[in-house]
């Protein structure tokens, strides 16, 4: 870990970095502070671009990082698969006992969730 929270990128990160770069659909960011792991996810979460939010949230797990807000403001498409990783996430962190909630959605997002009934499940901030 670095001294500003941020963590250094393994291999298999940077990679899914550069394709997500690529693709030029998805960016996510990371900090760490006061013992809540954030990640702000901007552009689209689909099939080309999941791979890297789900590495991204199962290695915040795999490191017991406790409470995991996305905040999906700035996301202007999610796709099955990213519904799909996301309730994943979920669960995997219920199972473990921590947290893990959607901060500030795009209105794109809250209509997504809000049609497969997981909004009230997973948004609170």
């Amino acid at each position: 870990m670095l001294p500003n929270g941020r963590r250094v990128l393994p291999d298999a990160e940077e990679y899914f970095m550069e394709k997500a770069m690529k693709d030029e659909k998805l960016e996510i960011s990371e900090r760490i502070e006061d013992g809540i792991c954030r990640f702000i996810a901007k552009g689209r979460i689909d099939a080309n671009s999941s791979e890297l939010l789900e590495f991204k949230l199962d290695n915040a797990l795999k490191e017991e990082q406790k409470i995991i807000i996305l905040n999906m403001a700035l996301v202007e498409y999610l796709s099955s698969i990213g519904i799909r990783i996301i309730l994943k996430i979920y669960k995997q962190a219920v199972s473990m006992n921590y947290s893990f909630k959607i901060e500030s959605p795009s209105e794109i997002v809250k209509n997504v969730l809000g049609m497969v009934a997981l909004k009230e499940l997973l948004v609170s901030y």
